[in-house]
């Protein structure tokens, strides 16, 4: 059985790569397109439930526009699924940097007493252009300040550390910003941080990410801890940094703490300790 998530095709249309694998009306090739919005939903179906989300300026393959939404494909991981199209566009130029702090503002000018624009959330995706004393100047023409951008070409080092800056995040069914993100989310954030590829949620994590550790193996910092439909990142042997519905928000948590808590309330044990 294919996983639509994976699947770019959905029998109206597929990708061209899979003619022959997959049944479709036709065969296309994708057109590259960048989200427009600081934030939008990936849906499962047209206006259907959110299964992941897309901030500005995020790659998405498109094969097809039909009655206001695009189908397509993030690029970051392959996620398919449909976006609403008029958040969307064909003839966004290529990022130079991305927003390296949980959360920015665009502004209208190069003054932070002026009206701000937009808030941007952490991986935010924006082109420069030139500075202006503390700004940089995006091809939109709004201003961001200096210190909360990083060249789009200039990975973090450490996905722990990441995810430590989005403490405190509320927590979000879907959510990929800092605004609201859930616990696939802020292992995928980290880790795409650092220019190391991860899938968007937790089960394909689980097949995709790391090696298997033997039971007893002692944690460490960056390991994965994988329940069934969650997962947790170790800062330290004893420690963990999740984005978990019991404190509706990204926490930290003793990991024995966590795990008879998390089996106690019905949720099992541990299915899975990995170390990328």
């Amino acid at each position: 059985m294919t996983d639509r998530r994976e699947t770019f095709g959905n029998g109206r249309v597929a990708a061209e790569t899979l003619r022959g694998q997959v049944a479709a009306q036709r065969y296309v090739a994708p057109v590259l397109h960048r989200v427009t919005r600081p934030l939008v939903d990936l849906l499962a179906l047209p206006g259907g439930a959110r299964d992941r989300q897309l901030v500005l300026g995020e790659g998405v393959e498109v094969l097809d526009i039909h009655d206001g939404h695009a189908f397509g494909r993030a690029t970051r991981d392959g996620y398919v699924g449909y976006i609403p199209a008029d958040a969307l566009a064909a003839d966004v130029p290529e990022p130079t940097h991305i927003v390296a702090v949980p959360a920015s503002h665009a502004y209208s000018a190069p003054d932070l007493k002026r009206p701000e624009i937009w808030a941007l959330s952490f991986g935010t995706r924006l082109r420069v252009v030139s500075a202006s004393g503390a700004f940089f100047e995006t091809a939109q023409g709004w201003f961001v300040p200096k210190p909360h951008l990083r060249p789009a070409n200039a990975p973090f080092a450490d996905p722990v550390t990441v995810a430590q800056m989005l403490f405190g995040a509320p927590y979000l069914w879907g959510g990929n910003a800092i605004w609201g993100l859930d616990c696939s989310a802020l292992v995928q954030m980290a880790h795409l941080a650092c220019h190391r590829p991860c899938p968007g949620d937790s089960d394909q994590q689980a097949r995709d990410l790391g090696r298997v550790l033997p039971p007893g193996t002692p944690p460490e910092r960056g390991d994965l801890l994988f329940w069934k439909g969650h997962v947790a990142l170790v800062v330290e042997r004893d420690v963990m940094i999740h984005a978990n519905a019991h404190t509706m928000s990204v926490a930290y948590e003793r990991i024995e703490e966590a795990i008879a808590r998390i089996e106690a309330q019905g949720d099992g044990p541990v299915t899975a300790h990995k170390r990328p």
